[in-house]
């Protein structure tokens, strides 16, 4: 038990820096201040060798996102190109090793932020270029998109009240709003790519989420404050509204506005 606790520690561990991978390459890319700019270019410089030594699947999907920011900044990083194309083979393997005609995953469960691994493959598999890695992006998202769907046409996420093993039942709650980020941002990554009309209304299926197009017909997205609740139980919201519900709300907002435009 104990080594179990301590090899769940270092996945979380690697989860956080494959996310301050991510946002380090965003902060590279998009930072409108010079200076700080640079702090994140040195900064990611320094954590990106860790990515070599990650176990987690997401911690891939998240550091292949952020190696995906900082290309898009200039100047080419021959570093960052290799690991992105080592990080990108561990995802395909993963697929190889799991995945079956009725299981299309890199995984034998879906747990949480599932999307961010299709989409890390999308960008990696149109960038390099790498034609298998966009094939299993786009055919793990498209699956992802119709498993979480109801029969009268909601978005309905995995539920993080013990997720979905495969061959075992799946949870339907507590839906969680970065689920719903996750989805819209990986769909609107896939029709950026492919230019397919496909993904458009599933990244809209899945923003409408925040606004009552759920199972229990509630908008967790509350226009008086401003906020995003935490999360859709069986028959009613969670009502405390957390940081980090409230920006996946927002950032949904934002890149569905954008793509609107």
């Amino acid at each position: 038990m104990g080594h179990g606790r301590a090899w769940l520690e270092d996945v979380g561990s690697e989860e956080c820096h494959g996310r301050a991978l991510w946002a380090l390459g965003t902060g590279m890319a998009h930072c409108l201040d010079v200076g700080r700019r640079k702090l994140c270019a040195r900064l990611f410089e320094r954590a990106l060798p860790a990515s070599r030594d990650f176990r987690s699947p997401r911690a891939w999907a998240f550091a292949l996102m952020g190696i995906h920011e900082s290309l898009s900044a200039g100047p080419p990083r021959p570093e960052a190109h290799e690991a992105r194309a080592a990080l990108v083979q561990l995802l395909k393997t993963c697929w190889k090793d799991s995945s079956s005609p009725d299981w299309p995953w890199f995984e034998g469960h879906l747990t949480y932020e599932n999307a961010r691994l299709s989409q890390a493959l999308i960008q990696a598999g149109a960038a390099i270029p790498d034609p298998e890695a966009l094939d299993l992006g786009l055919r793990s998202l498209e699956w992802l998109v119709s498993i979480q769907k109801t029969q009268a046409g909601n978005f309905r996420p995995i539920g993080n009240n013990g997720f979905y093993v495969r061959g075992g039942g799946r949870a339907d709650y507590d839906q969680q709003p970065v689920e719903a980020q996750a989805m819209v941002s990986a769909c609107l990554t896939a029709r950026t790519t492919t230019q397919e009309p496909f993904w458009l209304p599933e990244a809209r299926r899945a923003f409408e989420w925040f606004l009552g197009r759920n199972d229990a017909g509630l908008a967790l997205y509350d226009p008086v404050t401003g906020g995003c609740q935490d999360g859709l139980h069986l028959d009613r919201t969670n009502e405390n509204q957390g940081a980090e519900s409230t920006l996946a709300f927002l950032l949904s907002l934002k890149e569905m506005q954008e793509a609107s435009l």
